[in-house]
């Protein structure tokens, strides 16, 4: 593949250049801005939050995905802090989400109608970001295949001239039916603010547990365990649908329980006017 597009040399032990995966990355961002602001003014919100809300994501994404990524490789070296390669996607969730929310916060948009708009939004992303993955060869691919569709990667960032599961292309395409899926339905949900990004988040988490069966990630029990054949990022994925469902249930009973709290609270008694009882004259 190509994981380098413009190589600009070495500067300070840096590698520089323009990578295939940055660019998608990039493409991802881009896209992501133009469709949050459309369904904000769709919506009757400020559009114009969203570049802030996509530079925040992207600033805190990336930070988020590489700290993830060196606390789990235990290198603090500066060509693997400045690579354009190990960004873990677990990490640029937390990191992502968190500057997110704080822009959101201090916005005049409410919160849980954005975010009820950004969550397929993020599957298109990151669907999109992933065809990075597969043109950067950074090693996200799977155990070698004979079928039809399986990819070698003599020039990738992690080479190998052995046929292999194009995993990343999985991805993309299971991220982009659900982001279809959800997007063709979040009309239904309007009067229930915060149920469709519920639902993203249990889309996300069952995308990414279904790919990890043919990725060759490291598992997390030992062989021992029942659960040896969990990876990581598979047991990440199930808290990622607990919270998911358990915050798709709460959105979804909210407006019941207040509807129910309003019926239920007694109007006050109106007080019966006194009879106006004339002075007797002396």
């Amino acid at each position: 593949m190509y994981p380098t597009l413009i190589d600009f040399g070495t500067i300070f032990s840096i590698h520089i250049g323009i990578h295939s995966y940055g660019v998608m990355l990039a493409t991802a961002f881009i896209t992501s801005s133009i469709l949050l602001r459309w369904e904000l003014n769709r919506r009757g919100y400020q559009g114009d939050m969203a570049t802030a809300i996509i530079v925040a994501g992207a600033i805190g994404g990336i930070v988020g995905a590489k700290i993830y990524f060196i606390f789990l490789d235990g290198s603090f070296q500066a060509d693997v802090i400045f690579s354009p390669s190990g960004l873990v996607w677990y990490g640029g969730l937390i990191g992502g989400s968190a500057a997110v929310a704080w822009v959101i916060y201090r916005s005049p948009n409410p919160f849980l109608q954005t975010v009820d708009a950004i969550g397929p939004i993020l599957l298109l992303g990151y669907g999109i970001g992933r065809i990075g993955c597969l043109l950067a060869g950074d090693g996200d691919y799977g155990p070698p295949s004979n079928l039809p569709w399986a990819m070698a990667f003599p020039n990738g960032t992690v080479p190998t001239d052995v046929p292999v599961h194009p995993t990343p292309i999985y991805e993309t395409s299971l991220s982009v039916a659900f982001f279809a899926i959800l997007w063709s339905q979040r009309k239904k949900y309007v009067s229930i603010p915060g149920f469709v990004f519920g639902v993203s988040l249990i889309l996300i988490g069952v995308e990414r547990f279904i790919v990890e069966f043919w990725r060759l990630t490291p598992r997390v029990f030992p062989e021992t365990s029942s659960l040896y054949w969990l990876t990581s990022p598979q047991v990440v994925s199930i808290l990622l649908i607990c919270f998911g469902i358990f915050f798709s249930v709460w959105m979804f009973e909210r407006p019941r329980v207040a509807m129910e709290s309003e019926i239920s609270i007694p109007e006050p008694e109106k007080e019966t006017p006194r009879p106006n009882r004339r002075r007797r004259r002396r």
